[in-house]
This record gives C-alpha cells, sequence and structure tokens, in this order.
C-alpha cells in the first residue's frame, strides 16, 4: 500500500516521531472504559503520545458504541493518542473493523495477523485484500512475520513459534503492502517460563533494511518482562510495544477490592488510578513522557 494514501494517519505520525526520537510508544491493551479513561489520563499528565489497544473479543463484545468511545477519548484528548485493533486473525473480525470503517467508525490502525499461515506466502496472500480494503478508510495496517508462539484474551493458540527471517522481511512487507511490522525475535504471548532470549540482531537488520521506508517495529509478548530489555529494544530499532496484563491485573484486583468495601463510583476511581500509574511507568521507562 502506498503511504500517500496514510498521510495524517495517526497511529503512523505517534510511530514516526518516536522513530526518530529514540523512544517507545505504549500500546496498552484496554477492556473497559475504565481503562481507557486510565491510559487517556495517564498520557495527558505525562504528556506523552500513546495507544488505545482493543483484542478483537472486546471489539465484539462493544462493537460501534465502545469503539466510538475510545475514538472519542483518544481524538479529543490533548496529547496524540491512537486506535488499535490487535490482532485480528479470524475474517469475522476483519469484517467487523472494516464493516464500522465504511459506516465511519474507524479505527487508526489494525493488526492483520495471519501468522497462523504455514508459509510467508500463505501470510501475504490472506493478509493482502485485507490491507487494501483497510488502506481506504485510511487505516494504518500492522502485520506479524514469523509466529510466536502462546495466545491470551480469545487470541489463537499457538505452539510452534517461528523467528523472523529478515532477509525475507522487505519482500514480506511488499507483498502484504502493510507498513507495520510485528517481528518475532523469541518473544511469545502470555508468561514467560525462563528468561527470554531476545534476538536483537534480528531487529536491528530490520531497522537497517526499512531504513528510510516508513516501517516502524512493533514489539509483541511484553509480560514479565525486565527494564533493561525494553531499554535494549528501542536501542535496537522497536517504537511500539503491545503492553496487556501489567496494567490489567492490578487494575482487576484494585476493582474487586474496592467494590467489597466502597461506593462503586469510588472503587472504580480507585481502580482506575492504579491503571493509570501502571500506564505512567511505562510511558516513563519508554522515554515518550514529555514527547506529546
Amino acid at each position: 500500500m502506498s503511504l500517500e494514501g496514510l498521510q495524517g494517519n495517526r497511529t503512523l505520525d505517534i510511530l514516526y516521531r518516536a522513530e526518530l526520537g529514540g523512544y517507545g510508544i505504549l500500546a496498552q491493551v484496554c477492556y473497559d472504559a475504565h481503562s481507557v479513561i486510565g491510559l487517556v489520563r495517564s498520557a495527558e499528565r505525562q504528556a506523552s503520545p500513546a495507544m488505545i489497544m482493543l483484542f478483537p473479543v472486546t471489539l465484539a463484545y462493544g462493537k460501534r458504541p465502545f469503539l466510538q468511545f475510545c475514538l472519542n477519548a483518544a481524538h479529543q484528548a490533548s496529547v496524540p493518542i491512537a486506535v488499535h485493533l490487535d490482532h485480528a486473525t479470524d475474517p469475522e473480525h476483519l469484517e467487523l473493523a472494516l464493516g464500522l470503517a465504511e459506516q465511519g467508525v474507524v479505527f487508526d490502525s489494525i493488526m492483520v495477523d495471519a501468522s497462523h499461515a504455514e508459509t510467508d506466502e500463505e501470510n501475504i496472500a490472506i493478509a493482502r485484500p485485507y490491507v487494501e480494503r483497510a488502506g481506504k478508510y485510511g487505516i494504518a495496517v500492522e502485520v506479524e512475520l514469523g509466529r510466536l508462539e502462546g495466545g491470551e484474551a480469545g487470541l489463537r493458540m499457538i505452539s510452534d513459534a517461528k523467528l523472523t527471517n529478515s532477509a525475507n522481511a522487505d519482500m514480506f512487507m511488499k507483498g502484504t503492502g502493510a507498513v507495520i511490522l510485528a517481528p518475532s525475535i523469541g518473544n511469545l504471548h502470555g508468561s514467560y517460563l525462563k528468561p527470554p532470549n531476545f534476538r536483537q540482531e534480528i531487529v536491528k537488520d530490520l531497522r537497517n533494511t526499512f531504513k528510510g521506508q516508513g516501517i516502524p517495529l512493533c514489539l509483541h509478548g511484553t509480560d514479565q518482562l525486565p527494564d533493561e530489555l525494553f531499554r535494549e529494544c528501542i536501542a535496537s530499532g522497536i517504537s511500539k510495544f503491545n503492553i496487556n496484563s501489567w496494567a490489567r491485573d492490578p487494575y482487576a484486583k484494585a476493582l474487586v477490592a474496592g467494590l467489597q468495601t466502597k461506593p462503586f463510583p469510588d472503587a472504580v476511581e480507585e481502580a482506575t488510578e492504579v491503571f493509570a500509574r501502571e500506564c505512567d511507568r511505562f510511558l516513563i521507562l519508554f522515554g515518550s513522557a514529555g514527547k506529546a
């Protein structure tokens, strides 16, 4: 897909600035309105760009009203915030997202995830028609080259990970027409049973391959990672970091506990602030605080 059709795309603007500035962007999974408000609150007080990220199961549950709420919260914020659909694998979820775009309720970006395909060529064949359709609405598309192991929150479970072959990356991105790449570098969805061995050389090779082409890199599988590994990934060339349970679990714990002893609004406010504080930590860690 030509980048000309994506001029002014909010996701790409945020990621391009991060690449130039050498910092990372928090793409935080949000499951409900409270977490959306928490992320926006954090981004505004940290003067940071950020991304609201939805899983397909959340989109299928809330449909147009919830997506419109997320878009309003993001686009009316005092800092740049984009709305992204993560891991859209099943045709029904892709059709829902593109059908909403036809109605004028448009994600800034979506991930067309065909990493379950047996070959890169099959991945391309699955992804490209959706990438072309998304481009008609100015939606930037992320794809995955290689395959991450694991699964979470309604995502398809994968058991046969495959590292990204950076030598195939240029062909792959031109074939799909996508403009954001999620590599497989030893990362996985869910819990790490032992400290991960990330292949930073893959990230560096990809960064060199796409220098000047406008292809930001995204890291999936960030649960339990040490701060230093996040910093290494930023230095290697990752600009988008997908974060899920770091904020979700403390938020859920705080909400459950608060509802036992506090009025509903007080419990919600307390839990929202717990979510926001977790976002604060990542905005500072990634170096995006103060960059809005």
